[in-house]
């Protein structure tokens, strides 16, 4: 499915989301990291279904970075964990409201199980059209452009493609995002500042709105602050408007 750019520039057809504070969600009511989690899973739920609700196309979810890697082995293994549930448990009722699912991230260091998975998940809603909900699983941005630029030039190697044709649209098609529409709105939780290497490449022109509100708080009304924050703004793409020509 392909979908197309934003329908209305003041509106957000595609949001993306940085979900942060679980952890420190879960710390300050003396709760394990685990917990934290488990509740931020109940944020995708929610907001999910209420992103659908308020109009968004397109929702994409950054739930395991290729740095997180690096943090204790048994939270990773709760990490997989809890996105296995979430697809398994969310797949019915995901498909039966329309909701088109990707994956986006390297497949690399995932076990056969865990493929299996989310190939399954991608192939049983890929005919969906009413709403796409990628979510960034071993993903890193740095990382995916360089899997882009390794597979540009295997095929430039294999003839396939001519360097001197190789433009943004042409290299975009080679990463994780191709046929899904550049993000509109970045938001980010919990007071952190910063975009964590997620989409480096998608978010040249994106707006963010940055909410002091930890990832298992979030609600609707925050959901719907921030698309009200983003829809007061004028969006530039580095041209000048008529007024300013004038």
């Amino acid at each position: 499915m392909t979908m197309s750019a934003s329908l209305s520039d003041n509106f957000p057809n595609h949001i993306a989301i940085i979900m942060d504070g679980n952890g420190r969600w879960a710390k300050a009511r003396n709760k394990s990291r685990l917990f934290g989690h488990q509740e931020g899973v109940k944020a995708v739920r929610r907001i999910v279904e209420d992103a659908s609700e308020l109009g968004v196309k397109c929702l994409t979810l950054y739930s395991f970075s290729t740095e997180n890697w690096s943090r204790p082995k048994a939270e990773v293994a709760a990490l997989f964990g809890l996105l296995r549930r979430y697809v398994t448990d969310d797949l019915d009722t995901l498909n039966a409201r329309g909701v088109r699912v990707r994956i986006l991230g390297s497949r690399v260091g995932l076990n056969r199980e865990m493929l299996r998975l989310l190939d399954n998940v991608e192939k049983v809603t890929e005919t969906n059209t009413k709403f796409m909900l990628n979510i960034a699983f071993n993903y890193g941005g740095r990382d995916e452009i360089v899997r882009a630029v390794r597979a540009f030039a295997q095929d430039v190697q294999a003839g396939d493609k001519d360097i001197d044709a190789l433009d943004e649209n042409l290299f975009a098609s080679y990463l994780d995002t191709k046929d899904i529409p550049m993000p509109d709105l970045v938001i980010r939780t919990s007071g952190e500042h910063r975009i964590s290497n997620f989409l480096i490449w998608q978010t040249a022109y994106a707006e963010f709105v940055f909410s002091p509100v930890l990832w298992p708080d979030y609600s609707r009304e925050d959901l719907q602050d921030a698309i009200n924050i983003f829809s007061g703004r004028e969006r530039r793409f580095g041209n000048l408007d008529a007024k300013e020509v004038a």
